[in-house]
Parts: C-alpha cells; sequence; structure tokens
C-alpha cells in the first residue's frame, strides 16, 4: 500500500507544478505521512519549498531543471537508447504493455516512458509497474543523483520512488551504471558521443 501512494505522490510532485498540482500538495504530504512515513521526509522540502514560493518561480524552476537540461530528462528510454530507431520499439512496447494493463494513453500528450505516466502506470497496476521501474532502475538512479547534485528539491522525491524497488541504490553514478549491461546503444542520430543520453546503460532483461 505504502508504494502506491509513494508513486502516486511522486507522479503528482513530478508533473508540471499547474495551480492544480500545488494545490493538492498538503492533501498529499498528508496522505505519505500516513502510509509511509519515511518517503514523507523525502518529499518535504519540496512540499515546504511549493508552500514559501510563488507560483510563477516554482513553475520556471520546474521548466529549467526538466525540459531545459538534459541531466534531468524525466523520459526513463532516453538514458538507455537515446535518439535512435530502438527507442521507438522500446516506446511501442511500453505503449502495448500499458494497453494490457487496461492504462490508455489517448490524450495524455506524453511519452509512455515519461516518469509521471509510468508511476501512474505503477499505481493502476502495481506489479507491472514495479517491473518496469526496476527494468528502468539505471535510468531513475541517474537522474536521481543528476538532481542531487543540482541540489534540487525535486531529488527526494526520486529517491523516495528508488526505495520502494528492490536492493540499495548506488552511491554515485559510475555504481549506477554498474546496475546495468554495458554498451551504448547503436544507430545513434547525430548525437555527440558525450551526450548524457548514450550512457552505456541496458535495461534489466535486455529490454
Amino acid at each position: 500500500m505504502s508504494a502506491r501512494v509513494i508513486h502516486q505522490a511522486a507522479s503528482l510532485c513530478l508533473s508540471y507544478p499547474d495551480d492544480a498540482v500545488l494545490g493538492s500538495s498538503q492533501l498529499v504530504a498528508a496522505a505519505l505521512r500516513e502510509s509511509a512515513p519515511r518517503a514523507a521526509a523525502s518529499f518535504a522540502p519540496l512540499f515546504e519549498w511549493w508552500a514559501a514560493t510563488p507560483a510563477s518561480e516554482v513553475q520556471a524552476v520546474y521548466v529549467d531543471t526538466f525540459d531545459m537540461s538534459r541531466r534531468h530528462a524525466l523520459y526513463l528510454s532516453y538514458w538507455t537508447d537515446g535518439d535512435t530507431r530502438r527507442r521507438g520499439a522500446v516506446l511501442a512496447d511500453l505503449k502495448s504493455r500499458y494497453r494490457e494493463a487496461g492504462l490508455e494513453l489517448d490524450g495524455t500528450g506524453e511519452l509512455p516512458d515519461y516518469l509521471p505516466l509510468v508511476l501512474e502506470f505503477a499505481r493502476h497496476a502495481p506489479r507491472e509497474g514495479a517491473e518496469l521501474l526496476q527494468e528502468y532502475r539505471p535510468s531513475l538512479e541517474l537522474i536521481r543523483i543528476a538532481l542531487t547534485e543540482r541540489g534540487s528539491r525535486y531529488s527526494g522525491v526520486v529517491a523516495a520512488v528508488c526505495g520502494t524497488l528492490p536492493g540499495r541504490s548506488p552511491a554515485d553514478r559510475q555504481q549506477a551504471m554498474a546496475m546495468a549491461a554495458a554498451g551504448p546503444p547503436r544507430e545513434s542520430v547525430g548525437l555527440d558521443a558525450h551526450d548524457p543520453r548514450l550512457l552505456p546503460l541496458h535495461p534489466a532483461g535486455g529490454r
């Protein structure tokens, strides 16, 4: 039960902070304190900052963090497959998995590897969602590490998600990369060899 609450809370907190998202923070914080007290502490810095900061500033920081920097991209397969033809197949497979679990994406306007959407899937279908999050554990950990390095209050939210998965989180980027098989994605389309999207990672299980 606590994992589902964490996943739903993180899905909301990692979405664009419009008035509806910001307005729900007290309710979400209360649900976390009741069902997942340890995770609630990880979310608290973000909620406190939201409460003390004008919405326009919160929104500007969100855009700067997640939309203007590749280092914090919330698209999980972006970290494993970059801009490759393989990524298109991965996204199609994710859509199929969502449909099989009874979750339709029509009208969302987002790619199926968008972390808030994956977290909503995990809330909707806990077993399948947990498996998907574990497959993309290296991506999650690299996002967490990058946000921590930036000093972002969003890092605690991603850390709480990682805490719902088996095993300890890696201490650094090298350990995160060692969680998955080595070898950069093939068929890269015009990307620099050091582009963060071309990290030598593949999801567990060879997906």
